[in-house]
């Protein structure tokens, strides 16, 4: 199947109101609701979960279940093998990213940063210049990772690619940055075909992504 052209992301974003519409609530940290970025950070530091920061909000963040653990191991693995020898690292999701133009604190499933490495105050923790982002799509987070985690994820000036990969079903979409500053979208629904970083110059086929999984059970 011919990966699918898709609407630029204004178009979509419009489309996919209800869906990233949804309700997360607050978690209070030193008995309060609202936190400095260095109250969060220092509480973050003593915590067994992970946790999001935004405008000075906490919200906790789902641990993943097997099958998506087993998508994202695929996708490091064979990342690190393709962009070994490039200039490019790949790095799991517990490397915190931080965008200081809207607040973001969050964890990517899987970042990808192409040339030195950028960190908040040089602090070695805080990840500031992805050149691609995955997320694996989960029942509690997919709206979330489609509509707002998108929005402001386009606030990091070098993110190229951003990438969702769906763990309950074969699909994967892959949004770009064009030569004209608009984000496009490319849906790969078929286990024969791939996925095609454009940034890296690479492509990964599907049954790599989703081998070990239940979704290949019985092909």
């Amino acid at each position: 199947m011919e990966e699918e052209k898709k609407p630029t992301s204004n178009e979509y974003d419009h489309g996919k109101e209800e869906e990233s519409a949804i309700v997360r609530e607050p978690v209070q940290a030193y008995g309060r609701k609202k936190l400095t970025i260095t109250e969060y950070l220092e509480w973050e530091s003593n915590q067994e979960e992970k946790h999001e920061y935004y405008q000075g909000e906490v919200f906790a963040m789902s641990g993943p279940k097997l099958q998506h653990l087993r998508i994202t191991g695929n996708l490091t693995f064979r990342l690190r093998l393709h962009l070994e020898g490039r200039g490019c690292e790949v790095f799991p999701t517990d490397l915190r990213l931080h965008i200081p133009k809207n607040t973001l604190f969050t964890y990517p499933d899987i970042s990808i940063v192409c040339g030195g490495v950028e960190t908040l105050n040089n602090d070695d923790w805080n990840l500031l210049n992805p050149s691609v982002l995955f997320e694996v799509l989960s029942p509690s987070t997919r709206g979330y990772d489609r509509g707002e985690k998108f929005r402001l994820y386009r606030d990091i000036p070098s993110l190229k690619e951003y990438i969702l990969v769906d763990s309950e079903k074969i699909k994967i979409e892959a949004w770009s940055l064009n030569e004209g500053g608009q984000w496009e979208l490319r849906v790969v629904e078929d286990l024969e075909g791939t996925l095609h970083l454009r940034s890296l110059s690479l492509s990964i086929p599907l049954r790599e992504i989703y081998t070990g999984t239940k979704l290949m059970q019985g092909l």
